[in-house]
């Protein structure tokens, strides 16, 4: 070796720590690209998008070019780092332990370390240009590859640990892919953001949860005196009545209302012209959950349906638009004279309705009462207390002080909910 000048083999030393590093970069940013960005783009002709995605495909290959190259340019370096120790120094043992350590220390940093961090952290890019060096690479040694991954894949075998398709794809539960939305937040304007979360929160809420409760529901009882009915048909703030006679429990059908208006036209509204108008009512079993009840709404054809429970009494009353204000949001029209902000004032505390919703309560207050059981606040105070409680009675639920200030008919009508201290 002595005919080979130092300055040359100092020259391939740094070239082969430069290959080392590129190897090992490679291994780093392949990995960690991201795989669902690089099918986007190929699925518009990106061609380094595609090229990079055939060689994830077979990641075995991928690996087996990449650590195959890798170790034999770090053998080649140590050997070489001995050559030239020997050429300097002699083969004195306390010589070749020093450049032992001084070329881990140099392949650490200079091929490992540094290489792959840059690779981590430019991953997406990194990926798109470097598959078209290693695609020949692998084409290049895949005699030598395959060889290798013939045992590799017995040994795998063996301990009963080889990949299946299944498991070589990422698959999302819907509890990650929540997550994942969530944690986009440079990525995802938040309006689009918390669209997507209701959605992945939909199919654990039922029907009960965003259903009018049957003692808010605005019934037509066409056995009152006919001019109140004609009066209520006139003024009602919905587009849709269910029509009865005294009470839900003897409904007869939905009234458009619209529908009304060509029948006036025509002439004195009777009693018999309404009822041909009625809509049979749809019925929806309780507990059957929101995201499928929507589907129900579209095979169906249906705006509006009774939520019943398992002997057929109505619970209340489930709109399409309820539905979707879940997923995007309550609307900002809503009925004159009706507030339904809710926040807390200067003192820490709130005024609440007990018909109030306990999952409007948590979402506008930012509280976590508990909604696995009664779904208002009223029907939360009853079962706390195990009684009808008078004004003035306190009680603490999930860290949430609450003091009932007026109760009418046997329920809560408003209650005080102070902020809890954090």
């Amino acid at each position: 070796m002595s005919e080979i000048p130092l300055s040359a083999l100092s020259l391939t030393l740094v070239a082969l720590l430069a290959l080392s590093g590129f190897f090992s970069l490679s291994e780093t940013a392949m990995m960690a690209s991201n795989r669902f960005r690089l099918r986007h783009l190929a699925q518009n002709g990106h061609r380094g998008a595609q090229v990079t995605l055939a060689l994830l495909d077979r990641t075995d290959k991928l690996l087996g070019v990449i650590l195959l190259g890798n170790n034999l340019v770090n053998s080649a370096a140590a050997t070489l780092v001995s050559v030239i120790t020997i050429e300097l120094f002699g083969e004195g043992k306390w010589a070749l332990g020093i450049a032992t350590l001084s070329i881990t220390f140099a392949i650490l940093v200079f091929s490992e370390i540094t290489p792959k961090i840059i690779g981590a952290t430019y991953a997406d890019k990194l990926a798109l240009g470097l598959g078209f060096l290693l695609t020949p690479l692998l084409r290049l040694f895949y005699p030598v590859v395959w060889f290798v991954n013939l045992f590799a894949a017995a040994l795998l075998r063996l301990l009963r640990l080889s990949p299946t398709p299944e498991q070589e794809s990422a698959r999302f539960s819907p509890e990650e892919l929540r997550s994942l939305v969530l944690e986009s937040a440079h990525l995802i304007p938040a309006k689009h953001r918390t669209i997507l979360s209701n959605l992945f929160d939909l199919n654990a809420i039922t029907v009960e949860d965003v259903m009018t409760p049957r003692a808010q529901i605005e019934i037509l009882d066409i056995d009152r005196p006919w001019d109140e009915v004609l009066d209520q048909m006139g003024t009602s703030h919905h587009s849709r009545l269910p029509v009865c006679r005294e009470s839900l429990d003897q409904l007869l059908g939905v009234l458009a209302l619209r529908r009304v208006l060509g029948e006036a036209n025509r002439g004195p509204l009777r009693e018999e012209a309404i009822m041909d108008l009625l809509s049979d009512p749809y019925y929806v079993p309780a507990g059957t959950a929101a995201f499928t009840q929507l589907a129900y709404f579209q095979e169906n054809r249906q705006r509006i349906g009774f939520v019943v429970d398992e002997y057929g009494d109505i619970l209340g009353l489930l709109t399409l638009e309820d539905i979707i204000e879940e997923i995007v949001g309550k609307f900002t029209t809503s009925l004159p004279g009706l507030d339904n902000s809710l926040a807390w004032d200067t003192t820490g505390a709130a005024l609440v309705e007990g018909s109030r919703l306990l999952r409007d309560i948590n979402r506008m207050l930012a509280l976590d009462l508990p909604v696995d059981g009664p779904k208002t606040l009223n029907g939360l105070l009853l079962e706390q207390l195990q009684d009808i409680p008078e004004a003035g009675v306190s009680v603490k639920i999930a860290g949430v002080a609450i003091e009932v200030v007026y109760t009418e008919d046997r329920s809560v009508k408003t209650a005080r909910l102070f902020r809890p201290h954090t």
